[in-house]
């Protein structure tokens, strides 16, 4: 596989994601079942798991999905907590490294993890590097609405983001919607305080009128918070200073709902009945109104699909962080953006 088919399938090729099994709260317990999930799914999928190689093995039967299945082992792993920097420069054995690596050589055609985020997006810039006119990648996700989902981004990768990083977001995310979730010409919003043209900083302001300048862009003005969950944007673009703040108070909020509902329940005997009875119900909301149940974020503007999950991830979720990353490699996102910015002249 040469480096300019490290993204999109030729008609009866495999898709290739190296997965940092060290990463996350839980480490090979939850990433290699995962992995090995995954494989079971999808018959086209090929997996190289990264990590202690002891570990690993112990956790799956080499003879397991042999011809889809390879293990690498590396000595080191970057901490959660690890600075950016440190990782990039002293951990170059790590299972991140070696996992943003494949992609860089084309030996795979994507990569997930669920470590460091902030070493992660640092290894992704720095091995693949950004597409011409990117001047910073952003962290792109699912955030659940009423009637299904929007992407929102940044979710934290720039906390400084001028006018015209926003308008690239948009672009992004754009190209994203259309990709994966089937929509003709996605709704983009700009997150604001108001709806009121009067409102919002000088950078939002600035972003506004590019967006409303771009004739590939379905620029619907801006949105409130509140919006995000109506479902009013398939698109919602916000510094990631915001965008992360959004994120976090969103899954509180999440948490809070759900135990609240339990705390009801446990009142009396017939509460407890009632919720012995309706647990499938509680756990079905718990899913669908938890933005970190739609696992896996994208880092969009790298040459190369890095997908980033939640680090305190259960099996299934992980395992959506490897189907988004499939579905990335398969819908051919990286070059579809790229071909998006040169048609606007970055």
């Amino acid at each position: 596989m040469s480096r300019q088919d490290a993204t999109g399938l030729a008609h009866s090729e495999l898709c290739h994601i190296a997965i940092d099994v060290m990463g996350g709260d839980h480490g090979p317990q939850i990433t290699v079942p995962a992995a090995l999930q995954a494989l079971k799914k999808n018959p086209h999928l090929k997996l190289t798991l990264l990590g202690n190689a002891g570990q690993i093995r112990s956790l799956c039967s080499s003879q397991v999905f042999a011809e889809r299945l390879s293990v690498i082992d590396c000595p080191d792993v970057v901490a959660m907590d690890e600075k950016p920097s440190s990782a990039l420069r002293s951990k170059k054995q790590s299972s991140m490294y070696k996992a943003v690596e494949l992609v860089s050589q084309g030996q795979a055609h994507a990569c997930v993890s669920a470590g460091n985020t902030g070493a992660l997006m640092a290894i992704g810039r720095y091995l693949l590097k950004t597409f011409p006119g990117i001047d910073r990648p952003a962290i792109c996700s699912e955030m659940p609405t009423e009637n299904g989902t929007c992407l929102l981004l940044d979710l934290g990768a720039n906390v400084d983001s001028h006018s015209d990083h926003l308008h690239q977001f948009a672009v992004m995310g754009s190209v994203m919607s259309a990709a994966l979730n089937n929509i003709a010409a996605p709704k983009v919003g700009l997150l604001n305080i108001g709806e009121e043209e009067i409102k919002g900083n000088e950078q939002v302001k600035l972003a506004a009128s590019l967006l409303e300048k771009n004739p590939n862009l379905n620029y619907i003005g801006y949105v409130e918070g509140d919006d995000i969950y109506k479902g009013t944007a398939d698109v919602v673009v916000c510094d990631g200073f915001v965008g992360n703040v959004v994120l976090k108070a969103s899954e509180g909020v999440a948490r809070l709902i759900v135990e609240k509902i339990r705390q009801t329940w446990k009142r009396n005997m017939i509460t407890r009945i009632l919720a012995f009875l309706s647990r499938v119900l509680l756990d079905d909301l718990r899913r669908n109104i938890d933005p970190s149940g739609y696992n896996g974020a994208s880092f969009l503007g790298l040459q190369g699909t890095v997908v980033v999950s939640h680090g305190s991830a259960g099996q299934n979720a992980f395992g959506r962080a490897i189907q988004l990353a499939c579905s990335e490699v398969e819908q051919d996102l990286p070059r579809k953006i790229n071909q998006q910015l040169e048609t606007l002249g970055y």
